[in-house]
Protein backbone atom coordinates (compact mmCIF):
# COMPACT_ATOMS: atom_id res chain seq x y z
CA UNK A 1 0.00 0.00 0.00
CA UNK A 2 1.34 3.42 -1.00
CA UNK A 3 0.53 5.80 1.82
CA UNK A 4 0.20 8.66 -0.69
CA UNK A 5 -2.91 6.80 -1.87
CA UNK A 6 -4.15 5.75 1.58
CA UNK A 7 -6.24 7.70 4.07
CA UNK A 8 -3.91 8.24 7.05
CA UNK A 9 -4.92 11.11 9.34
CA UNK A 10 -2.87 11.35 12.54
CA UNK A 11 -2.87 14.03 15.22
CA UNK A 12 -0.24 15.42 17.59
CA UNK A 13 -2.83 16.54 20.12
CA UNK A 14 -4.09 14.34 22.94
CA UNK A 15 -7.92 14.26 22.74
CA UNK A 16 -9.57 15.74 25.82
CA UNK A 17 -12.36 13.14 25.76
CA UNK A 18 -9.98 10.18 26.10
CA UNK A 19 -9.23 8.78 29.56
CA UNK A 20 -7.10 5.70 28.90
CA UNK A 21 -4.07 5.21 26.70
CA UNK A 22 -5.74 2.99 24.09
CA UNK A 23 -8.51 5.54 23.51
CA UNK A 24 -5.98 8.37 23.27
CA UNK A 25 -3.71 6.52 20.85
CA UNK A 26 -6.53 5.19 18.66
CA UNK A 27 -7.80 8.74 18.22
CA UNK A 28 -4.32 10.23 17.67
CA UNK A 29 -3.45 7.49 15.18
CA UNK A 30 -6.75 8.10 13.38
CA UNK A 31 -7.95 4.53 13.85
CA UNK A 32 -11.43 5.48 15.06
CA UNK A 33 -13.69 8.52 15.01
CA UNK A 34 -16.57 9.10 17.41
CA UNK A 35 -20.07 9.29 15.95
CA UNK A 36 -22.02 9.42 19.24
CA UNK A 37 -21.57 8.16 22.80
CA UNK A 38 -20.20 4.62 22.55
CA UNK A 39 -20.44 4.57 18.73
CA UNK A 40 -17.32 4.70 16.54
CA UNK A 41 -16.43 4.66 12.87
CA UNK A 42 -13.37 2.55 12.12
CA UNK A 43 -11.03 4.29 9.68
CA UNK A 44 -9.19 2.36 6.94
CA UNK A 45 -6.18 2.10 9.27
CA UNK A 46 -8.22 0.89 12.22
CA UNK A 47 -10.13 -1.54 10.05
CA UNK A 48 -6.89 -3.17 8.87
CA UNK A 49 -6.08 -4.02 12.48
CA UNK A 50 -9.62 -5.13 13.27
CA UNK A 51 -9.61 -7.47 10.26
CA UNK A 52 -6.30 -9.02 11.40
CA UNK A 53 -7.92 -9.94 14.71
CA UNK A 54 -11.06 -11.18 12.98
CA UNK A 55 -9.03 -13.37 10.62
CA UNK A 56 -7.10 -15.00 13.45
CA UNK A 57 -10.32 -15.69 15.38
CA UNK A 58 -12.10 -17.13 12.34
CA UNK A 59 -9.23 -19.37 11.27
CA UNK A 60 -8.67 -20.79 14.76
CA UNK A 61 -12.38 -21.38 15.30
CA UNK A 62 -12.63 -23.25 12.00
CA UNK A 63 -9.50 -25.23 12.85
CA UNK A 64 -11.18 -26.24 16.13
CA UNK A 65 -14.18 -27.59 14.23
CA UNK A 66 -16.70 -24.75 14.61
CA UNK A 67 -18.97 -23.86 11.68
CA UNK A 68 -19.65 -20.24 10.75
CA UNK A 69 -23.18 -18.82 10.49
CA UNK A 70 -24.54 -15.27 10.45
CA UNK A 71 -27.58 -14.36 12.54
CA UNK A 72 -29.67 -11.17 12.49
CA UNK A 73 -28.62 -8.39 14.85
CA UNK A 74 -32.28 -7.37 15.29
CA UNK A 75 -34.22 -9.96 17.28
CA UNK A 76 -37.97 -10.32 18.00
CA UNK A 77 -39.28 -9.80 21.52
CA UNK A 78 -41.05 -13.17 21.52
CA UNK A 79 -37.77 -15.11 21.60
CA UNK A 80 -36.51 -13.17 24.61
CA UNK A 81 -39.84 -13.68 26.38
CA UNK A 82 -39.42 -17.45 26.02
CA UNK A 83 -36.26 -17.30 28.16
CA UNK A 84 -37.54 -14.55 30.47
CA UNK A 85 -34.71 -12.22 29.52
CA UNK A 86 -36.81 -9.48 27.89
CA UNK A 87 -37.16 -7.94 31.34
CA UNK A 88 -34.29 -9.61 33.21
CA UNK A 89 -31.53 -8.41 30.90
CA UNK A 90 -32.13 -4.87 32.10
CA UNK A 91 -31.41 -1.47 30.64
CA UNK A 92 -28.57 -2.71 28.42
CA UNK A 93 -31.17 -4.24 26.10
CA UNK A 94 -31.99 -1.69 23.38
CA UNK A 95 -35.67 -2.14 22.53
CA UNK A 96 -37.48 -0.76 19.48
CA UNK A 97 -40.71 -1.06 17.49
CA UNK A 98 -41.27 -1.44 13.77
CA UNK A 99 -44.02 0.23 11.74
CA UNK A 100 -46.46 -2.47 12.82
CA UNK A 101 -45.62 -1.70 16.47
CA UNK A 102 -44.02 -5.11 16.97
CA UNK A 103 -41.19 -5.08 19.51
CA UNK A 104 -37.59 -6.04 18.75
CA UNK A 105 -34.21 -5.65 20.39
CA UNK A 106 -30.78 -4.99 18.96
CA UNK A 107 -28.99 -8.16 20.00
CA UNK A 108 -26.46 -7.92 22.82
CA UNK A 109 -25.94 -11.69 22.51
CA UNK A 110 -27.53 -14.51 20.49
CA UNK A 111 -28.46 -17.42 22.78
CA UNK A 112 -32.14 -17.11 21.91
CA UNK A 113 -31.56 -16.83 18.16
CA UNK A 114 -29.17 -19.79 17.93
CA UNK A 115 -31.48 -21.94 20.04
CA UNK A 116 -34.37 -21.07 17.72
CA UNK A 117 -32.17 -21.98 14.76
CA UNK A 118 -31.21 -25.26 16.42
CA UNK A 119 -34.80 -26.30 17.16
CA UNK A 120 -35.56 -25.90 13.46
CA UNK A 121 -32.41 -27.62 12.21
CA UNK A 122 -31.54 -30.32 14.76
CA UNK A 123 -33.75 -33.35 15.27
CA UNK A 124 -31.45 -36.28 16.05
CA UNK A 125 -28.51 -37.08 18.30
CA UNK A 126 -26.71 -38.08 15.09
CA UNK A 127 -26.39 -34.36 14.21
CA UNK A 128 -24.56 -33.68 17.49
CA UNK A 129 -22.18 -32.43 18.64
CA UNK A 130 -22.17 -29.25 16.58
CA UNK A 131 -20.69 -25.81 17.22
CA UNK A 132 -21.94 -22.75 15.34
CA UNK A 133 -20.08 -19.43 15.46
CA UNK A 134 -20.46 -15.97 13.99
CA UNK A 135 -18.57 -12.68 13.95
CA UNK A 136 -21.29 -10.09 14.31
CA UNK A 137 -22.03 -6.60 15.59
CA UNK A 138 -23.62 -6.43 19.05
CA UNK A 139 -25.20 -3.55 20.96
CA UNK A 140 -25.41 -3.10 24.73
CA UNK A 141 -26.80 0.18 25.99
CA UNK A 142 -24.11 0.96 28.57
CA UNK A 143 -25.16 3.52 31.19
CA UNK A 144 -21.83 5.30 30.80
CA UNK A 145 -19.96 4.25 27.67
CA UNK A 146 -16.29 5.19 28.02
CA UNK A 147 -12.74 4.24 27.18
CA UNK A 148 -13.39 4.28 23.43
CA UNK A 149 -13.96 0.82 21.96
CA UNK A 150 -13.02 -0.75 25.30
CA UNK A 151 -16.53 -0.07 26.62
CA UNK A 152 -18.51 0.97 23.57
CA UNK A 153 -22.21 0.42 23.08
CA UNK A 154 -21.76 -1.10 19.62
CA UNK A 155 -18.94 -3.61 19.21
CA UNK A 156 -17.77 -6.54 17.11
CA UNK A 157 -17.93 -9.92 18.79
CA UNK A 158 -17.30 -13.54 17.96
CA UNK A 159 -19.91 -15.71 19.63
CA UNK A 160 -20.16 -19.48 19.33
CA UNK A 161 -22.75 -21.95 20.62
CA UNK A 162 -22.38 -25.72 20.87
CA UNK A 163 -25.01 -28.45 21.31
CA UNK A 164 -24.39 -31.86 22.92
CA UNK A 165 -26.17 -35.07 23.81
CA UNK A 166 -24.41 -35.29 27.19
CA UNK A 167 -22.74 -33.16 29.83
CA UNK A 168 -19.53 -35.13 29.26
CA UNK A 169 -19.50 -34.14 25.60
CA UNK A 170 -20.15 -30.52 26.56
CA UNK A 171 -17.13 -30.69 28.85
CA UNK A 172 -15.01 -32.00 25.96
CA UNK A 173 -16.03 -29.14 23.65
CA UNK A 174 -15.60 -26.62 26.46
CA UNK A 175 -11.97 -27.74 26.78
CA UNK A 176 -11.61 -27.62 22.99
CA UNK A 177 -12.77 -23.99 22.95
CA UNK A 178 -10.64 -23.14 25.98
CA UNK A 179 -7.59 -24.43 24.12
CA UNK A 180 -8.62 -22.66 20.89
CA UNK A 181 -8.83 -19.36 22.77
CA UNK A 182 -5.33 -19.90 24.06
CA UNK A 183 -4.12 -20.38 20.49
CA UNK A 184 -5.94 -17.24 19.32
CA UNK A 185 -4.41 -14.94 21.92
CA UNK A 186 -0.97 -16.53 21.55
CA UNK A 187 -1.16 -16.08 17.77
CA UNK A 188 -2.05 -12.40 18.24
CA UNK A 189 1.06 -11.94 20.37
CA UNK A 190 -0.75 -11.04 23.59
CA UNK A 191 0.20 -11.79 27.19
CA UNK A 192 -2.96 -13.23 28.71
CA UNK A 193 -4.36 -15.38 31.48
CA UNK A 194 -7.44 -17.58 31.77
CA UNK A 195 -9.27 -17.33 35.08
CA UNK A 196 -12.28 -18.96 36.73
CA UNK A 197 -15.19 -16.55 36.61
CA UNK A 198 -18.80 -15.81 37.50
CA UNK A 199 -21.24 -16.56 34.66
CA UNK A 200 -23.29 -13.38 35.15
CA UNK A 201 -26.35 -12.72 32.98
CA UNK A 202 -25.41 -15.43 30.46
CA UNK A 203 -25.79 -18.21 33.01
CA UNK A 204 -24.28 -21.65 33.35
CA UNK A 205 -22.43 -23.59 36.00
CA UNK A 206 -18.83 -23.31 34.73
CA UNK A 207 -17.10 -20.40 33.04
CA UNK A 208 -13.64 -18.96 32.42
CA UNK A 209 -12.61 -15.49 31.38
CA UNK A 210 -9.58 -14.69 29.24
CA UNK A 211 -7.79 -11.50 30.21
CA UNK A 212 -5.09 -9.50 28.49
CA UNK A 213 -2.78 -8.48 31.34
CA UNK A 214 -2.34 -4.72 31.64
CA UNK A 215 -1.88 -2.33 34.54
CA UNK A 216 -4.87 -0.32 33.31
CA UNK A 217 -7.20 -3.34 33.35
CA UNK A 218 -10.62 -2.87 34.92
CA UNK A 219 -10.70 -6.36 36.39
CA UNK A 220 -8.71 -7.57 39.37
CA UNK A 221 -7.40 -11.11 38.93
CA UNK A 222 -6.33 -13.30 41.81
CA UNK A 223 -3.63 -15.91 41.26
CA UNK A 224 -1.70 -18.32 43.45
CA UNK A 225 2.06 -18.44 43.74
CA UNK A 226 1.78 -22.16 44.46
CA UNK A 227 0.06 -23.38 41.28
CA UNK A 228 -1.63 -22.22 38.06
CA UNK A 229 -4.83 -21.36 39.98
CA UNK A 230 -6.29 -18.03 38.83
CA UNK A 231 -9.74 -16.45 39.11
CA UNK A 232 -11.49 -13.15 38.77
CA UNK A 233 -11.84 -11.65 42.26
CA UNK A 234 -15.60 -12.03 41.77
CA UNK A 235 -15.05 -15.80 41.96
CA UNK A 236 -11.68 -16.23 43.70
CA UNK A 237 -11.59 -18.16 46.98
CA UNK A 238 -8.88 -18.16 49.64
CA UNK A 239 -7.97 -21.16 51.80
CA UNK A 240 -10.20 -22.12 54.73
CA UNK A 241 -9.48 -20.01 57.83
CA UNK A 242 -7.72 -21.48 60.85
CA UNK A 243 -9.98 -22.96 63.55
CA UNK A 244 -11.56 -20.49 65.96
CA UNK A 245 -9.57 -19.74 69.11
CA UNK A 246 -11.14 -19.91 72.56
CA UNK A 247 -12.64 -16.77 74.04
CA UNK A 248 -10.10 -14.79 76.04
CA UNK A 249 -11.86 -11.48 76.72
CA UNK A 250 -15.04 -10.38 78.44
CA UNK A 251 -17.77 -8.56 76.55
CA UNK A 252 -17.55 -4.80 77.08
CA UNK A 253 -18.98 -1.60 75.69
CA UNK A 254 -16.59 0.91 74.08
CA UNK A 255 -17.33 4.62 73.77
CA UNK A 256 -16.83 5.55 70.09
CA UNK A 257 -18.55 8.94 69.75
CA UNK A 258 -17.22 9.83 66.31
CA UNK A 259 -15.78 6.54 65.06
CA UNK A 260 -18.07 5.08 62.39
CA UNK A 261 -15.60 3.01 60.38
CA UNK A 262 -13.66 -0.09 61.35
CA UNK A 263 -10.44 1.78 60.59
CA UNK A 264 -11.31 4.59 63.01
CA UNK A 265 -12.50 2.19 65.74
CA UNK A 266 -9.32 0.09 65.45
CA UNK A 267 -7.17 3.23 65.63
CA UNK A 268 -9.03 4.48 68.72
CA UNK A 269 -8.65 1.13 70.49
CA UNK A 270 -5.07 0.57 69.34
CA UNK A 271 -5.85 -2.84 67.84
CA UNK A 272 -5.33 -4.46 64.43
CA UNK A 273 -8.05 -3.78 61.87
CA UNK A 274 -8.35 -7.56 61.42
CA UNK A 275 -9.94 -7.78 64.88
CA UNK A 276 -12.96 -5.69 63.84
CA UNK A 277 -16.08 -6.82 61.99
CA UNK A 278 -17.93 -4.81 59.36
CA UNK A 279 -21.75 -5.08 59.18
CA UNK A 280 -23.61 -4.59 55.90
CA UNK A 281 -27.38 -4.31 56.15
CA UNK A 282 -29.42 -5.76 53.29
CA UNK A 283 -32.96 -6.86 52.48
CA UNK A 284 -33.72 -10.10 50.62
CA UNK A 285 -36.40 -10.26 47.94
CA UNK A 286 -38.78 -11.91 50.43
CA UNK A 287 -38.35 -8.96 52.81
CA UNK A 288 -35.99 -10.68 55.28
CA UNK A 289 -33.58 -8.25 56.94
CA UNK A 290 -30.01 -9.54 56.56
CA UNK A 291 -26.79 -8.50 58.28
CA UNK A 292 -23.74 -9.61 56.26
CA UNK A 293 -20.53 -9.69 58.30
CA UNK A 294 -16.97 -9.44 56.97
CA UNK A 295 -13.70 -8.71 58.67
CA UNK A 296 -12.86 -5.02 59.00
CA UNK A 297 -10.02 -5.20 56.48
CA UNK A 298 -12.15 -7.05 53.93
CA UNK A 299 -14.87 -6.01 51.47
CA UNK A 300 -18.14 -7.76 50.70
CA UNK A 301 -18.22 -9.38 47.28
CA UNK A 302 -21.68 -8.52 45.98
CA UNK A 303 -21.78 -11.40 43.51
CA UNK A 304 -20.84 -13.98 46.12
CA UNK A 305 -23.38 -12.55 48.57
CA UNK A 306 -26.06 -12.78 45.89
CA UNK A 307 -25.32 -16.49 45.49
CA UNK A 308 -26.09 -17.26 49.13
CA UNK A 309 -29.37 -19.18 49.38
CA UNK A 310 -32.29 -16.75 49.56
CA UNK A 311 -30.24 -13.66 48.66
CA UNK A 312 -30.55 -13.58 44.88
CA UNK A 313 -31.83 -10.11 44.06
CA UNK A 314 -31.03 -8.65 47.50
CA UNK A 315 -30.63 -4.88 47.96
CA UNK A 316 -28.99 -2.69 50.55
CA UNK A 317 -31.26 -1.65 53.42
CA UNK A 318 -32.30 1.98 53.80
CA UNK A 319 -31.94 3.97 57.02
CA UNK A 320 -35.59 3.52 57.97
CA UNK A 321 -35.27 -0.27 57.72
CA UNK A 322 -32.01 -0.22 59.68
CA UNK A 323 -33.69 1.79 62.42
CA UNK A 324 -36.68 -0.58 62.43
CA UNK A 325 -34.65 -3.78 62.80
CA UNK A 326 -31.52 -2.64 64.62
CA UNK A 327 -32.57 0.59 66.33
CA UNK A 328 -29.41 2.39 65.27
CA UNK A 329 -27.85 4.40 62.49
CA UNK A 330 -25.15 3.26 60.01
CA UNK A 331 -21.67 3.27 61.50
CA UNK A 332 -22.64 1.51 64.73
CA UNK A 333 -24.34 -1.65 63.43
CA UNK A 334 -23.80 -5.18 64.71
CA UNK A 335 -25.48 -8.57 65.13
CA UNK A 336 -26.13 -8.33 68.89
CA UNK A 337 -29.49 -7.37 70.37
CA UNK A 338 -31.49 -6.47 67.24
CA UNK A 339 -34.94 -4.96 67.77
CA UNK A 340 -36.55 -7.56 65.50
CA UNK A 341 -35.38 -10.97 64.26
CA UNK A 342 -32.73 -10.76 61.55
CA UNK A 343 -30.75 -13.22 59.46
CA UNK A 344 -26.98 -13.16 60.05
CA UNK A 345 -24.70 -14.18 57.18
CA UNK A 346 -21.09 -14.41 58.34
CA UNK A 347 -18.08 -14.68 56.08
CA UNK A 348 -15.96 -17.76 56.81
CA UNK A 349 -13.24 -15.59 58.34
CA UNK A 350 -15.72 -13.90 60.69
CA UNK A 351 -17.20 -17.23 61.76
CA UNK A 352 -13.68 -18.27 62.82
CA UNK A 353 -13.02 -15.10 64.86
CA UNK A 354 -12.91 -14.73 68.65
CA UNK A 355 -12.76 -11.62 70.81
CA UNK A 356 -13.80 -9.34 67.95
CA UNK A 357 -15.27 -5.82 67.82
CA UNK A 358 -18.65 -4.93 66.28
CA UNK A 359 -21.13 -2.08 66.43
CA UNK A 360 -23.39 -2.00 69.49
CA UNK A 361 -26.56 -0.97 67.59
CA UNK A 362 -26.38 2.23 69.62
CA UNK A 363 -25.12 5.55 68.37
CA UNK A 364 -21.63 6.30 69.68
CA UNK A 365 -20.82 2.77 70.90
CA UNK A 366 -19.16 -0.48 69.83
CA UNK A 367 -18.80 -3.82 71.59
CA UNK A 368 -15.43 -5.50 72.18
CA UNK A 369 -14.60 -9.03 73.29
CA UNK A 370 -17.50 -10.47 71.28
CA UNK A 371 -17.57 -14.26 70.90
CA UNK A 372 -19.83 -16.67 69.04
CA UNK A 373 -21.86 -19.06 71.15
CA UNK A 374 -21.39 -16.98 74.30
CA UNK A 375 -22.49 -13.45 73.42
CA UNK A 376 -24.54 -14.19 70.35
CA UNK A 377 -25.79 -17.36 68.62
CA UNK A 378 -23.62 -19.16 66.10
CA UNK A 379 -24.23 -17.53 62.70
CA UNK A 380 -27.23 -18.91 60.84
CA UNK A 381 -25.32 -18.90 57.55
CA UNK A 382 -21.56 -19.14 57.00
CA UNK A 383 -20.32 -18.54 53.45
CA UNK A 384 -17.45 -17.10 51.45
CA UNK A 385 -18.81 -13.59 50.80
CA UNK A 386 -15.67 -11.46 50.57
CA UNK A 387 -13.11 -10.38 47.99
CA UNK A 388 -9.76 -12.07 48.31
CA UNK A 389 -6.81 -9.73 48.87
CA UNK A 390 -3.11 -9.93 48.09
CA UNK A 391 -1.34 -11.99 50.72
CA UNK A 392 -4.27 -14.32 51.45
CA UNK A 393 -3.34 -17.96 51.81
CA UNK A 394 -4.39 -19.96 48.75
CA UNK A 395 -6.01 -23.38 48.95
CA UNK A 396 -2.96 -24.92 47.24
CA UNK A 397 -0.65 -23.61 49.95
CA UNK A 398 0.66 -20.68 47.94
CA UNK A 399 -0.01 -17.01 48.44
CA UNK A 400 -2.63 -15.04 46.53
CA UNK A 401 -1.42 -12.17 44.39
CA UNK A 402 -3.50 -9.64 42.48
CA UNK A 403 -2.95 -8.55 38.86
CA UNK A 404 -4.98 -6.34 36.54
CA UNK A 405 -6.58 -7.62 33.37
CA UNK A 406 -8.86 -6.65 30.51
CA UNK A 407 -11.48 -9.27 29.69
CA UNK A 408 -11.39 -10.17 26.00
CA UNK A 409 -13.00 -13.62 26.02
CA UNK A 410 -15.41 -15.73 28.06
CA UNK A 411 -16.42 -19.38 27.75
CA UNK A 412 -19.47 -20.89 29.47
CA UNK A 413 -20.98 -24.29 30.08
CA UNK A 414 -24.61 -23.21 29.79
CA UNK A 415 -26.15 -26.57 30.44
CA UNK A 416 -29.82 -26.83 29.44
CA UNK A 417 -31.09 -23.43 30.58
CA UNK A 418 -31.93 -22.10 27.10
CA UNK A 419 -32.80 -25.41 25.50
CA UNK A 420 -35.37 -26.17 28.20
CA UNK A 421 -36.84 -22.66 28.12
CA UNK A 422 -37.25 -22.80 24.34
CA UNK A 423 -38.30 -26.47 24.21
CA UNK A 424 -35.38 -27.65 22.09
CA UNK A 425 -35.24 -31.45 21.93
CA UNK A 426 -33.62 -34.09 19.74
CA UNK A 427 -34.25 -37.82 19.54
CA UNK A 428 -31.64 -39.81 21.45
CA UNK A 429 -30.27 -43.27 20.55
CA UNK A 430 -33.40 -44.87 22.05
CA UNK A 431 -35.77 -42.70 20.02
CA UNK A 432 -36.79 -40.60 23.02
CA UNK A 433 -36.84 -36.81 23.19
CA UNK A 434 -33.78 -35.41 24.94
CA UNK A 435 -32.83 -31.83 25.78
CA UNK A 436 -29.32 -31.02 24.49
CA UNK A 437 -26.69 -29.38 26.70
CA UNK A 438 -25.25 -26.11 25.39
CA UNK A 439 -21.98 -24.23 25.55
CA UNK A 440 -21.37 -20.55 24.77
CA UNK A 441 -18.04 -18.99 23.78
CA UNK A 442 -17.49 -15.25 23.24
CA UNK A 443 -14.56 -13.08 22.14
CA UNK A 444 -14.62 -9.28 22.00
CA UNK A 445 -12.99 -8.78 18.61
CA UNK A 446 -12.99 -4.98 18.67
CA UNK A 447 -12.10 -4.94 22.37
CA UNK A 448 -8.95 -6.97 21.66
CA UNK A 449 -7.63 -4.06 19.58
CA UNK A 450 -7.84 -1.65 22.52
CA UNK A 451 -6.58 -4.23 25.01
CA UNK A 452 -3.53 -4.92 22.84
CA UNK A 453 -2.67 -1.21 22.84
CA UNK A 454 -2.99 -1.04 26.64
CA UNK A 455 -0.38 -3.81 26.78
CA UNK A 456 1.81 -2.63 23.90
CA UNK A 457 2.68 1.07 23.81
CA UNK A 458 5.31 3.60 24.82
CA UNK A 459 5.65 7.38 24.94
CA UNK A 460 5.78 7.54 21.12
CA UNK A 461 2.62 5.56 20.41
CA UNK A 462 1.44 2.03 19.69
CA UNK A 463 3.88 -0.91 19.46
CA UNK A 464 1.76 -3.61 17.83
CA UNK A 465 2.46 -7.32 18.11
CA UNK A 466 3.40 -8.23 14.55
CA UNK A 467 0.28 -10.31 13.94
CA UNK A 468 -1.98 -7.32 14.64
CA UNK A 469 -0.06 -4.49 12.95
CA UNK A 470 -1.71 -2.82 9.93
CA UNK A 471 1.51 -3.63 8.03
CA UNK A 472 4.52 -5.63 9.15
CA UNK A 473 6.95 -3.14 7.66
CA UNK A 474 7.10 0.32 6.15
CA UNK A 475 9.60 1.62 3.63
CA UNK A 476 10.18 5.32 4.28
CA UNK A 477 11.47 7.40 1.38
CA UNK A 478 13.58 10.48 2.08
CA UNK A 479 12.85 13.20 -0.51
CA UNK A 480 11.04 10.95 -3.01
CA UNK A 481 10.27 13.80 -5.42
CA UNK A 482 13.77 15.30 -5.35
CA UNK A 483 15.80 12.16 -5.99
CA UNK A 484 14.56 9.73 -8.64
CA UNK A 485 17.18 7.10 -7.74
CA UNK A 486 16.07 7.05 -4.11
CA UNK A 487 12.41 6.83 -5.10
CA UNK A 488 13.12 3.99 -7.51
CA UNK A 489 15.19 2.06 -4.94
CA UNK A 490 12.46 2.47 -2.32
CA UNK A 491 9.80 1.20 -4.72
CA UNK A 492 11.95 -1.78 -5.65
CA UNK A 493 12.48 -2.71 -1.98
CA UNK A 494 8.77 -2.23 -1.33
CA UNK A 495 7.90 -4.61 -4.19
CA UNK A 496 10.52 -7.16 -3.11
CA UNK A 497 9.32 -7.29 0.50
CA UNK A 498 5.70 -7.80 -0.51
CA UNK A 499 6.75 -10.40 -3.08
CA UNK A 500 8.31 -12.58 -0.36
CA UNK A 501 5.22 -12.33 1.84
CA UNK A 502 6.15 -9.39 4.09
CA UNK A 503 3.13 -7.09 4.23
CA UNK A 504 4.73 -3.71 3.58
CA UNK A 505 3.60 -0.11 3.14
CA UNK A 506 5.50 2.56 1.20
CA UNK A 507 5.56 5.98 2.83
CA UNK A 508 5.90 8.12 -0.28
CA UNK A 509 3.95 11.08 1.09
CA UNK A 510 6.98 13.36 0.91
CA UNK A 511 6.95 14.32 4.60
CA UNK A 512 10.08 15.48 6.41
CA UNK A 513 11.88 12.59 8.15
CA UNK A 514 10.89 13.65 11.68
CA UNK A 515 7.17 13.88 10.89
CA UNK A 516 7.23 10.67 8.84
CA UNK A 517 9.02 8.67 11.55
CA UNK A 518 6.71 10.05 14.25
CA UNK A 519 3.68 8.87 12.28
CA UNK A 520 5.11 5.38 11.85
CA UNK A 521 5.93 5.13 15.56
CA UNK A 522 2.48 6.41 16.51
CA UNK A 523 0.62 3.85 14.37
CA UNK A 524 2.97 1.11 15.58
CA UNK A 525 4.53 -0.47 12.47
CA UNK A 526 6.97 -3.15 13.76
CA UNK A 527 9.72 -2.70 11.13
CA UNK A 528 10.87 0.61 9.61
CA UNK A 529 13.29 0.71 6.66
CA UNK A 530 14.55 4.10 5.47
CA UNK A 531 15.83 4.62 1.93
CA UNK A 532 17.99 7.74 1.55
CA UNK A 533 20.63 9.12 -0.79
CA UNK A 534 23.39 8.56 1.79
CA UNK A 535 22.35 4.95 2.41
CA UNK A 536 21.99 4.26 -1.30
CA UNK A 537 25.54 5.46 -1.87
CA UNK A 538 26.76 3.06 0.86
CA UNK A 539 24.60 0.19 -0.37
CA UNK A 540 22.62 0.06 2.90
CA UNK A 541 19.22 0.82 4.37
CA UNK A 542 18.51 2.30 7.79
CA UNK A 543 16.55 -0.35 9.70
CA UNK A 544 14.86 0.03 13.07
CA UNK A 545 12.49 -2.21 14.96
CA UNK A 546 9.64 -0.38 16.66
CA UNK A 547 10.85 -1.46 20.11
CA UNK A 548 14.55 -0.81 19.46
CA UNK A 549 16.33 2.28 20.78
CA UNK A 550 18.80 2.60 17.88
CA UNK A 551 18.81 2.17 14.11
CA UNK A 552 21.05 -0.20 12.13
CA UNK A 553 22.58 0.25 8.68
CA UNK A 554 21.98 -3.02 6.82
CA UNK A 555 22.30 -4.31 3.28
CA UNK A 556 19.35 -5.90 1.51
CA UNK A 557 20.19 -9.46 2.64
CA UNK A 558 20.48 -8.37 6.28
CA UNK A 559 17.15 -6.54 6.08
CA UNK A 560 15.42 -9.67 4.74
CA UNK A 561 17.07 -11.72 7.48
CA UNK A 562 15.19 -9.60 10.04
CA UNK A 563 12.04 -11.25 8.69
CA UNK A 564 13.49 -14.74 8.52
CA UNK A 565 13.80 -14.53 4.73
Amino acid sequence: MRLSQFHLHTSKETPAEAEIISHKLMLKAGMIRKLAAGLYTWSPLGLRVLRKVERAVREEMEAAGAIEVLMPSVQPKELWEETGRWEKFGGQLLKMQDRKEAWYCYGPTHEEVITDFARQELSSYKQLPVNFFQIQTKFRDEIRPRFGVMRAREFLMKDAYSFHVSDEDLGREYRNMYDAYGRIFTRLGLTFRAVSADSGAIGGAVSHEFHVLADSGEDALAFSTGSDYAANVEAAVAADPAPRAAAGESLRKIDTPHQKTCEDVAALMGIALQRTVKSIAAVAEDGTFVLALVRGDHAVNEIKLGKVAGLAGYRLANEAEIQQFLGSEPGFLGPLNPRQPIRVVADREVAAMADFVVGANEKGFHLAGVNWGRDLPEPETVADIRNVVAGDRAADGGEIGIARGIEVGHVFQLGRKYAEAMKLTVLDANGKAAVPAMGCYGIGVSRIVAAAIEQNHDENGIAWPEAMAPWQAVVCVINPKGDAAVAEAAQALYRDLNAVGIETALDDRGLRPGAMFADMELIGIPHRIVVSERGLSAGTYEYRHRRASESENLDRAAVLAKFGR
